[in-house]
């Protein structure tokens, strides 16, 4: 049987774009189901696109919304790409050790509250970092602060603006997230990869 995901968005839903598209012919995982917390989220056509059934929640917050649509379609792994709530606490307890999510930047710097899109690498140039990437990582019930599962790293340019330096690491995005996932399914559970996936500059 295949892993069943659900994919939790926000946004555009670039990664669930290349979530999907990994996993059109690899027969160990599906999604199933795309959550969100807004109805105008760009990643909502994505699933429509390859006939996934939406859930758009009337309170992100509630748990018994979460809980019901993700036993309804038997949800075995929860993916965060670009989501921005908090996971209710009842739905960690429920699927504790099986919520990923993916950042755009190597945990645990520049991780946290309000540390999202462009704020992100804004920070990483003003910091003056040589190196960036993004993390997968387990969800539990801080922002960022779960174990990490997988890193890509990315060059800093001279000269780079957080909008160019957003469009490496998102090319990373989509390479690991799915790389991720389909280790999950290999193993029945999200692991480790036994080593970094790296990116081309």
């Amino acid at each position: 049987m295949p892993l069943k995901i659900a994919v939790c968005v926000s946004g555009g839903g670039s990664n669930l774009l290349a979530l999907l598209e990994s996993l059109r012919n690899f027969g160990g995982a599906k999604v199933v189901l795309v959550l969100s917390n807004r109805a105008t989220a760009g990643g909502l056509g994505h699933a429509k696109a390859f006939g996934v059934p939406v859930v758009v929640f009337r309170n992100p917050a509630d748990d018994a919304e979460w809980l019901e649509a993700l036993r309804q379609h038997h949800v075995d792994l929860i993916v965060l790409a670009g989501y921005l709530k908090l996971v209710p606490p009842a739905v960690i307890a429920a699927f504790r050790d099986r919520i990923i999510n993916i950042h755009p930047a190597l945990l645990p710097s520049f991780g946290g509250p309000g540390m999202y899109g462009l704020r992100v690498h804004q920070a990483v140039l003003a910091s003056g970092a040589k190196v960036s990437g993004c993390t997968v990582h387990l969800v539990d019930e801080e922002y960022d602060r779960g174990p990490i599962l997988a890193q890509s790293r990315v060059p800093v340019f001279p000269g780079d603006t957080a909008e160019t330096l957003a469009t490496r690491v998102l090319e990373a995005e989509h390479r690991l997230l799915p790389a991720v996932v389909r280790a999950a399914a290999e193993a029945g559970r999200p692991i480790p990869l036994p080593q970094p996936v790296e990116s081309n500059p």
